[in-house]
């Protein structure tokens, strides 16, 4: 099932599923018990939100191999973690917002996990039961700043770093999907998600091991080689075959009430 947040006709903001080319409303939690109702309103005139608004978002670095290769570090023993403020986070079409901070902000092309369930010590067997299903990810970058700092919070953490969406897949077989980032139409970056260091079922029982999970928290699944760097004015689309296409514009951040 294809499940999307959106509003319509400037209506609160609920969950629907997607048939064809029309919208059903769902009643109920997403994430326990629900009803979807019948598919009657036309796609083209809802405005696509955040999937999910999750209390945390994971992250996982260096899980390609030649995306740990291009900076010039060692894959890890185990998964390592960062987190992104659920701040970051915005949805399929809204602008990624460049900070005055930086000068080097870019792109990273991932595939996002939506957890299902609470849990706590998920045995790697058993995590597919704790997923609800996936989603797309751009992690955005500040790259100067987390160079700059030692550590990723500022570099990865500024309010439009984390675009989520455009839905959640809920029967998407991830483990051998061509994952791909295109900025201005010109592809960037490209892979098999079957090229990943640590499985998803690895990363979510890793996670669980030092959190516990929340019904709707995400997990970034990592990046492949080929990020570059974004500018005012691109537009950057992130790829999954089978899956769909997140795109969003490039703005300037407004600081005082100017752009900067």
């Amino acid at each position: 099932m294809r499940i999307i947040r959106y509003q319509h006709n400037h209506e609160p903001a609920r969950y629907g599923w997607v048939f064809g080319d029309q919208v059903g409303e769902v009643d109920g939690d997403i994430f326990g018990e629900f009803r979807r109702r019948e598919a009657h309103i036309p796609f083209n005139e809802v405005r696509l939100l955040t999937p999910v608004s999750p209390s945390k978002v994971i992250c996982v670095g260096r899980n390609y191999t030649e995306h740990a290769r291009e900076h010039g570090v060692e894959v890890p023993d185990i998964p390592l973690l960062f987190l992104k403020p659920p701040s970051a986070v915005i949805g399929h079409g809204e602008p990624i917002l460049i900070p005055p901070q930086s000068s080097q902000v870019e792109h990273e092309a991932e595939l996002a996990v939506v957890i299902a369930r609470r849990g706590r010590w998920i045995i790697p067997e058993v995590a597919r039961e704790y997923i609800l299903g996936y989603t797309l990810a751009n992690d955005v970058t500040a790259r100067d700043l987390q160079r700059l700092d030692g550590q990723w919070t500022r570099g990865k953490g500024f309010d439009t770093f984390c675009p989520l969406g455009p839905w959640i897949e809920t029967q998407f077989d991830a483990a051998d999907a061509l994952l791909s980032c295109r900025v201005n139409g010109e592809l960037r970056q490209m892979v098999s998600t079957g090229e990943m260091v640590f499985s998803i079922n690895q990363l979510v029982a890793f996670a669980s091991t030092i959190m516990t999970l929340e019904p709707g928290d995400v997990i970034l699944t990592g990046t492949p080689a080929g990020v570059g760097p974004l500018h005012v004015g691109d537009t950057v689309e992130v790829e999954l075959e089978g899956l769909g296409i997140l795109s969003n514009p490039v703005q300037s951040e407004r600081v005082g009430g100017q752009i900067r």
